[in-house]
């Protein structure tokens, strides 16, 4: 209960702030308006990761009043959501908002949470001194730009948020961090009470208020939780509870660059995109990417106690179902299809004989 009540309560108050943010978001003008490169054809209220970090708070307040080492987390918090809803209300520019990233990444990283070290397969460890700083503020502004990026669908960047969460609290609690599992669960279920209204057909959209929050908020708790796992596999684990959001910036970037366009152009070639097209609907498309995270999970956790050679089995499956995912979407372009082409190949031989 001490876990379950926490998520409960800020599922409960989520679900009751949201329509108030909604009508907020309405009266001051935060509106996404549609456009060729999005999916929705109205207008749409945005601004709703405000009842997630509402939410949240309530909850650090009722469950966290005397821990300490929760400021540098909440500071880094309250400076992404003022530049989220700044954005939400008058689309800041790109070096803004990375700008803003970076302060918040920043005054996490001074205020203790680091990745100092990280430890390899057949037990090697890699202590980072000094590069610790860059390297930390790195991951953090990295995944939040990540789940700011899936957030194209209803509900998607919500759904995937929370599987990531529901995966770093769980692991937390297994290792005995009561810490990083309470803050995760209470992060969790703010995000399932917006979640409600979020899923297709949304009522509201969390804007970049709620996907640069979750962005950043697990990127810590990744950070204090999975990379502080002394296992053989902790530098692998947290990259792959983040797996689908971490390929798809990947590929984004690798389009942008093959393409010679700016990093920060926006397309329509993300996952949830090139899905759309092979005609699955929006709902579909969600639930797929869902599994896709829900899958990537298990095989972190699995990983996580796993023998070396039972991790790297893991990860060969992992690669060759990205790979496959890669050419059957076509996410970073039509021609690439390797293994589909080989396999195709080598039936239409058997055929021929």
């Amino acid at each position: 209960m001490e876990y379950i009540l926490p998520l409960i309560i800020c599922f409960i108050v989520a679900l009751i702030l949201t329509p108030f943010v909604k009508k907020l978001a309405i009266k001051v003008g935060a509106v996404d308006q549609p456009n060729n490169r999005k999916v929705h054809a109205k207008v749409m209220p945005r601004m709703g990761g405000l009842a997630i970090f509402l939410s949240f708070l309530l909850g650090v307040v009722l469950y966290m009043p005397d821990t300490i080492r929760a400021w540098p987390i909440l500071l880094g918090a309250f400076i992404i959501i003022a530049i989220g809803m700044m954005d939400d209300l008058m689309e800041l520019s790109a070096k803004t908002k990375f700008g803003g990233q970076l302060i918040a990444a920043l005054v996490t990283v001074l205020g203790g949470v680091q990745i100092e070290f990280i430890t390899l397969p057949f037990g090697d460890r890699i202590e980072f001194g000094y590069f610790a700083i860059p390297l930390t503020i790195l991951w953090i502004v990295g995944i939040t730009n990540a789940i700011n990026l899936i957030d194209g669908l209803d509900g998607l960047a919500a759904g995937v948020s929370a599987i990531a969460m529901m995966t770093i609290s769980g692991m937390a609690i297994s290792m005995g961090n009561e810490f990083i599992a309470l803050i995760g669960l209470l992060l969790l279920g703010s995000t399932l009470g917006f979640l409600v209204y979020n899923f297709h057909p949304a009522k509201l959209f969390m804007g970049d208020t709620g996907s640069l929050f979750l962005g950043y908020m697990i990127s810590v708790l990744a950070v204090m939780g999975l990379f502080k796992n002394v296992t053989v596999v902790s530098l692998a684990v947290p990259i792959i509870v983040l797996g689908i959001p971490i390929l798809d910036t990947s590929f984004a970037i690798i389009r942008r660059i093959v393409q010679k366009k700016p990093l920060s152009a926006p397309d329509k070639s993300h996952l949830h995109h090139c899905l759309l097209r092979l005609g699955f609907t929006h709902r579909q498309t969600v639930v797929m990417i869902y599994a896709l995270s829900g899958l990537f999970s298990v095989a972190a956790i699995s990983m996580a106690s796993s023998t070396v050679w039972g991790s790297i089995l893991i990860m060969t499956g992992l690669l060759i179902i990205v790979e496959l995912i890669v050419e059957v979407t076509g996410i970073i372009g039509n021609g690439y299809r390797p293994i589909l082409n080989l396999v195709g190949g080598k039936g239409s031989k058997l055929k021929d004989k």
